[in-house]
């Protein structure tokens, strides 16, 4: 809500991994660059707003331009958008405006049904419990993990 009182061109932050192939993405610069704007920023509503546009652009700009390139590479002619991002209405515009140039059809649910699903992380959390060993284990923090490298969970048997 704040975006909208806001200018989109006011601060030029980073568009995260545009200039590298494939379809990663990281918004950790674009975070830290927002962190030193907010810093440095009068302390006003206006530029409140400023920095929240703009970093939605930056956002907004980062997700389509990762969408058509994963629709080109796949063949693809379909984009399904789900989650809190789904109800972005921004990320909706520009998102429709990208599928008319470029030929693909585009599928979002209802705003009241795009949100972040807790139901869902429940579930990949239940499907992956057979993982799970009890006690203190380390954990393992990965910065940059492909998704090539990712395992699939094993199926889960239900619980009786």
């Amino acid at each position: 809500a704040l975006a909208q009182a806001g200018r989109r061109d006011a601060y030029d932050f980073p568009r995260p991994m545009l200039k590298r192939p494939g379809l990663d993405f990281s918004f950790s610069g674009l975070k830290t660059a927002v962190m030193l704007a907010v810093r440095g920023a009068p302390d006003t509503r206006q530029a409140h707003a400023d920095i929240a546009a703009s970093f939605e652009q930056a956002v907004v700009d980062t997700l389509v331009a990762k969408c058509a390139r994963a629709l080109k590479q796949t063949g693809l002619g379909r984009l399904v958008v789900a989650g809190g991002v789904g109800a972005n209405r921004h990320l909706r515009a520009a998102l429709t405006q990208c599928g008319a140039r470029d030929g693909f059809e585009l599928y979002f649910p209802q705003s009241q049904f795009c949100t972040d699903n807790a139901a869902m992380i429940a579930l990949a959390g239940w499907l992956r419990r057979a993982d799970f060993t009890p006690g203190i284990a380390p954990a393992q923090a990965t910065a940059r993990w492909s998704l090539e490298t990712l395992v699939p969970p094993r199926r889960a048997k239900p619980v009786s």
